[in-house]
């Protein structure tokens, strides 16, 4: 028969679990802040360099860097809205991800914890029109963990270009080209006309605040789910 565990025993569980574990998520979230400041100044300077080159060519070609606070940002480019996102928990990757199968995180499971910066897409019309139904993408998603290692899961070439966690080290160009690369990826990511049939009926309502505000809803990928797309991230 086993032996339960006295209070003692369980006093010594405890004060464990505090300087291993919550110590480890207490240095992830710091980590994330500090990713999180560092992200915001490069989007700043992407949108410095960029609107400096485009409206050579085109006025109407805008950029621009919007800090909505400790966390949150936005990145507007032309019709686009790029929302940049920290979640201030920190969470434990799913345990069916094939990251579990690395030597890396079979070494060390503390290190499969993770701070998380989510990149949304939204066109500019939503919100300059106040369109409330329009919907949003999740481009993709950032981890950091407590080695300063990360890896991003995403649409396309965000999905594979960094999923290499214990290669990939907190480095400014690194991160810089990952904010690029999902500059490339919403620039590519086209609007598309809903189905006739989806968009065929409207209520009086609908039509009669047409005018002051659009209510049927407008996304670029209106009717498919992030996760139904073929190039789902793994």
């Amino acid at each position: 028969m086993s032996k339960k565990n006295t209070p003692t025993d369980a006093r010594t569980l405890i004060l464990g679990a505090l300087r291993s574990k919550s110590c480890m998520k207490q240095d992830v979230y710091h980590s994330t802040i500090a990713l999180f400041a560092m992200m915001k100044e490069l989007l700043q300077e992407i949108a410095l360099d960029l609107e400096s080159e485009v409206t050579k060519e085109d006025k109407r070609l805008t950029m621009a860097f919007v800090d909505k606070g400790a966390t949150a940002c936005e990145l507007r480019v032309a019709g686009d809205v790029i929302i940049f996102h920290m979640h201030t928990n920190v969470f434990k990757l799913d345990q069916s991800h094939s990251l579990w199968k690395t030597s890396y995180l079979e070494e060390d499971e503390l290190r499969g914890y993770f701070g998380v910066v989510n990149m949304y897409n939204f066109l500019s019309d939503s919100f300059t029109y106040n369109r409330e139904r329009d919907l949003g993408y999740l481009v993709a998603r950032l981890f950091l963990n407590r080695d300063k290692r990360f890896f991003v899961q995403g649409k396309r070439q965000l999905g594979f270009l960094y999923d290499d966690l214990a290669g990939n080290t907190l480095e400014r160009a690194r991160i810089k080209d990952v904010l690029l690369s999902a500059v490339l990826y919403v620039l590519e990511f086209d609007l598309l006309a809903p189905p006739y049939d989806q968009v065929n009926q409207v209520t009086v309502s609908e039509m009669n605040e047409l005018n002051a505000n659009l209510t049927i809803s407008t996304g670029k990928r209106l009717g498919f789910r992030f996760q139904s797309d073929l190039d789902d991230p793994q």
